[in-house]
């Protein structure tokens, strides 16, 4: 509900980047979760490519990663666009996952999910920031935003530089 998939999709489309969308790699039909060492072997060879725009939370992907972009929005506002989201695919999977994972049967998980984030989940994801050493933007409400085209802007450089 933090805009991940939203923002992740436009960044991969603008630079033109692969998208590895997580919910594909953890999430099997019916929403029974892959074991870490399966969500590992089919992630590591993904993050070995040259450039990349993940859709997610991976602890393995911001080892991996030149720049980490953490959308830390209030969890009121991530519950709210949850609700909205779920309610379009309440008995149907939504793109981007297998089948048979309509959004009724996850509705607990992601309330906990998003309950329990800021002291789970956030504290490491600021911490890899911080040793990214200038790599990191964290994001706290969408008129910041243009932080965001700023590095886009930055990123397109590199590419032509590159190319």
């Amino acid at each position: 509900g933090a805009g991940k998939s939203t923002l992740a999709h436009h960044i991969a489309t603008t630079l033109n980047l692969p998208l590895i969308e997580m919910d594909n790699i953890i999430w099997e039909t019916g929403w029974h979760k892959k074991s870490p060492e399966e969500i590992q072997a089919q992630l590591t060879p993904l993050l070995q490519t040259d450039a990349w725009v993940l859709d997610g939370v991976s602890q393995l992907a911001r080892q991996h990663a030149d720049h980490i972009i953490f959308l830390d929005i209030p969890r009121r506002i991530c519950v709210w666009r949850c609700i909205k989201r779920n309610w379009r695919y309440l008995f149907h999977s939504r793109p981007g996952l297998p089948d048979g994972c309509p959004e009724w049967r996850i509705i607990p998980t992601l309330a906990k999910i998003i309950k329990n984030f800021p002291t789970n989940v956030r504290p490491a994801i600021v911490k890899d920031i911080a040793e990214k050493e200038g790599a990191g933007l964290i994001i706290k409400k969408s008129t910041e935003l243009t932080e965001i085209d700023d590095l886009i802007q930055s990123l397109r450089q590199i590419q032509k530089q590159s190319s």
